[in-house]
């Protein structure tokens, strides 16, 4: 009961938040803030119930840092997955528009993978820190970090790599683009890999981080 409770609340907030990304366009130049305060809001919402990951990248660093254990993650990227699907699905039957997902033109897949690694590796440690590291349990400020890390990418990177930073985000723009609008399978692998090889290097520093913070107890 308690892991279908944590799968409802990892579905609901996945397709909230990306609903709003494949709606964002309306937004203009204020597009990554609109992003970033959903993802807020979604992360406050379920931080109490699953630790609101809504992004597989997330749950795959939580897992390497031995957070999250492997079939749960497994089943929040299946839950994840199929919201992404049905999020960029439903943005495209109310709008009309369906965004899809791709680097800027003229940048080289070298530059969107590097953008798409460095974010996401700034978001997972984000979430390690404020939401998976004892000195900081308990506190209220871990939906606004998360979501304005996801903004300043936005802001940052956008026009360089389509700013995904979540491989569901990736999954679920590429599905919607071939689905309504012809669009190309091409550039996927970048928001798989990129965010993955993300979350990885965040979690190794994120050791690195409490590995020290743990000595210098040990030597107080």
């Amino acid at each position: 009961m308690e892991l279908r409770a944590k799968l409802v609340t990892e579905f609901t907030g996945t397709f909230v938040f990306l609903s709003v990304i494949a709606l964002a366009g309306h937004a203009g130049a204020l597009a990554p803030l609109a992003i970033g305060m959903a993802l807020a809001a979604m992360v406050y919402m379920g931080g109490h119930v699953s630790g609101a990951h809504y992004n597989p990248a997330v749950s795959f660093g939580l897992f390497l840092r031995g957070a999250v254990p492997g079939r749960v993650m497994a089943a929040y990227w299946g839950v994840q997955l199929v919201a992404a699907a049905l999020a960029f699905s439903f943005g495209y039957a109310i709008s009309g528009l369906t965004p899809g997902i791709h680097p800027g033109i003229g940048v080289h897949w070298y530059s969107a993978l590097a953008a798409e690694i460095a974010l996401t590796t700034a978001l997972v440690l984000v979430v390690l820190n404020v939401a998976a590291t004892p000195q900081t349990a308990g506190n209220s400020f871990y939906g606004l970090a998360i979501g304005f890390t996801v903004a300043a990418g936005a802001f940052a990177v956008g026009p360089i790599s389509g700013a995904a930073f979540n491989p569901a985000v990736g999954f679920g723009a590429t599905l919607g683009a071939a689905l309504f609008a012809n669009g190309s399978w091409t550039n996927l692998w970048l928001y798989l890999v990129g965010p993955l090889a993300g979350a990885a290097i965040a979690a190794g520093i994120h050791r690195m981080q409490t590995f020290r913070v743990a000595v210098q107890q040990r030597e107080l």
